[in-house]
């Protein structure tokens, strides 16, 4: 009997073998784009329709949920805590949005376009000079504010500091359009400077950001059923911020 060893076969290596499986079944695995659901497909037909009864009815829950972000907090409030106010299902309220976020967008972006447009309006008034078209300016935009309570104050207090790292469409568009009223504050305070009006030593850019702080900060404390009305808070605040930065001629 022959009791050489033999030769031991080596195992061929299957790297390659596994790679490739690997990559055939992940290319099988591959995930697809998801479909809209069903739901989801009524929503978008019914938006596109834009029936009265469904668009009223959609307006009345963004009216709703409002009141429960401010209540409740906008990152604490869940589409069930929605759909409990509102005393209808999940599936119901889907079929009017498909969520939270959509809800406020909707709720304050009707009101920043009417603001500037109306902010237009007022640049467009010749007959006014820098003082006064800045007092219409801070008139329009607290009873603004008031008359849409709470809508722009959740906005402000839970969702603003997030628009400028959003790179959304609905959050681009609302950063131009509150770029376009703060160049509106902007150009009057510089033109102000240069006629005479307001004082040189002023800052454009840090008054500029020192007025939208002082109404932003409102939402902390106004109420529009309280003591000052909006008119009154910026009537106020005209004699604060206007009355520091006019030029006193001897």
């Amino acid at each position: 009997m022959d009791h050489t060893p033999k030769p031991v076969r080596k195992a061929r290596p299957a790297v390659k073998q596994a790679s490739s499986a690997a990559l055939s079944d992940s290319a099988v695995a591959a995930p697809q784009p998801a479909k809209p659901s069903n739901i989801a497909r009524r929503r978008q037909a019914a938006l596109t329709e834009g029936g009265v009864e469904y668009t009223a009815k959609r307006r009345e829950l963004v009216e709703l949920a409002v009141r429960v972000f401010k209540d409740k907090g906008f990152k604490a409030t869940t589409l069930n805590d929605i759909s409990k106010a509102a005393n209808i299902d999940r599936a119901t309220l889907y079929y009017y949005v498909a969520s939270k976020e959509e809800l406020l967008q909707e709720a304050v972006q009707d009101m920043l376009k009417n603001n500037l447009e109306e902010a237009d309006r007022i640049m467009r008034r010749d007959e006014l000079d820098q003082r006064g078209k800045l007092t219409l300016l801070f008139k329009m935009l607290m009873v603004s504010y008031e008359q849409n309570y709470p809508h722009m104050y959740v906005y402000i207090q839970e969702l603003m500091h997030e628009v400028p790292h959003d790179s959304s469409p609905w959050a681009k568009q609302m950063l131009k359009q509150t770029r376009r009223f703060e160049k509106m504050t902007m150009t009057l305070i510089a033109q102000g400077i240069d006629e005479g009006v307001f004082r040189p030593d002023v800052s454009v850019h840090v008054a500029t950001n020192g007025l939208f702080g002082m109404f932003n900060w409102t939402h902390r404390w106004f109420k529009p059923s309280g003591k000052l009305s909006a008119e009154d808070v910026a009537e106020q605040f005209c004699k604060i911020f206007l009355d520091g930065i006019t030029l006193r001629t001897a």
